[in-house]
């Protein structure tokens, strides 16, 4: 009885890091799409891995939503670069940029 329940005990954890480790985030649906800015400067080009913005230079870059947050990191690096995402509609979608605090206007 003592190795069966030893046994069992190492199974379940084995099962739930398991699980936990096979577990991915799933990416905001209405967030995923290519918009631009109302005065044209800015394309974002959102797909469900990575967040480019093509004004400059288009580097695509990794990113994760938490919340109301999109946080960006270029090939995993720290520190996230994060966006605040103010008002989320099915084409329209309003984001604090993280150099200032003005919030831009985007429509797909």
């Amino acid at each position: 009885m003592k190795k069966f329940a030893l046994i069992f005990v190492h199974v379940a954890g084995a099962y739930i890091l398991g699980m936990s480790a096979c577990h991915t985030n799933t990416s905001n649906k209405k967030v995923q799409g290519t918009w631009k800015s109302k005065d044209g400067s800015i394309l974002l080009k959102i797909t469900d891995k990575q967040f480019v913005m093509e004004n400059d230079s288009p580097v695509p870059e990794d990113y994760f939503v938490k919340g109301d947050t999109i946080f960006t990191s270029f090939e995993g690096n720290q520190p996230y670069t994060k966006f605040v995402i103010k008002k989320l509609a099915d084409h329209e979608m309003s984001l604090i940029m993280p150099d200032d605090s003005v919030a831009v206007d985007f429509s797909k």
